[in-house]
């Protein structure tokens, strides 16, 4: 491994010691009663995977975050390829995804809830209205930044107009679109939780809820814990993919 690679990778372990230690810090000063220390929450943690209570929650709380990334994904990068090659799409869509992006989404559950009920469909909404913006519109920039000349060169070269998207337009756009990605399932774990918060008390969302009510906070924290340590493994991951497969001219460079 090179030692700027080991270096890199030092300090990122290190940063999450720093902030292991300061958490479990502020918790014996103690600055609140309901603020557990690390110690304390990843004890919390371990009680509940041993209880088998992370292993009933969790599927839960996939199945609506999976459904609604895909779905978001897979529309939300079409709409933006679509938008960012045609000014009339941009002008037509653009407007309704900025405004998606910029208002508080979660105002829009209980509607959610008045339409579809505390089913699975309104959860699976919920992660997507709150992944698909941001995923639609770096897409739509990502295919708008590729270099006027290299698509000139395309042309030149008598490459259809097709050619000139997947060879050209698409693979300059991927850094771009893949942030849009990891920026949408980031929000699509938010709306997940938000979901089970708001909707139903069902997955994780439960495992807070409960231990909040029984002012169990050692388990409530390990509850968030996890769910962000799955989000955290989850965008590392998608980067990896990028840069593996996708780019593999910056393989290693992270």
């Amino acid at each position: 491994m090179p030692p700027a690679l080991t270096s890199k990778t030092a300090l990122k372990y290190l940063s999450f010691v720093l902030v292991f230690s300061l958490w479990e810090f502020a918790a014996r000063i103690p600055i609140s009663p309901a603020f557990p220390g690390f110690l304390e929450t990843m004890a919390g943690l371990w009680a509940m995977i041993l209880d088998g209570s992370m292993a009933r929650a969790y599927p839960e709380t996939l199945k609506p975050l999976v459904l609604g990334i895909v779905i978001s994904g897979v529309l939300g990068v079409a709409a933006g390829i679509w938008m960012g090659l045609s000014r009339r799409a941009e002008w037509f869509g653009s407007p309704v995804f900025i405004v998606a992006q910029a208002a508080p989404l979660a105002a829009l559950i209980p509607l959610l809830v008045l339409a579809y009920g505390i089913g699975l469909t309104s959860k699976v909404l919920v992660v997507a209205i709150m992944a698909m913006p941001v995923i639609v519109l770096n897409t739509m920039n990502g295919v708008r930044s590729t270099q006027t000349s290299l698509i000139e060169m395309g042309t030149a070269f008598l490459g259809t107009r097709r050619d000139i998207i997947l060879k050209i337009i698409l693979p300059s756009a991927s850094p771009i679109i893949f942030a849009g990605l990891r920026l949408g399932i980031s929000a699509g774990f938010i709306g997940a939780i938000l979901a089970e918060l708001l909707i139903t008390p069902t997955g994780v969302g439960d495992l807070i809820t409960y231990a909040q009510s029984r002012a169990d906070y050692a388990r409530m924290y390990a509850a968030i814990f996890s769910i962000i340590a799955v989000a955290v493994i989850s965008l590392d991951l998608l980067e990896k993919v990028e840069h593996n497969w996708l780019r593999p001219d910056r393989k290693g460079a992270r």
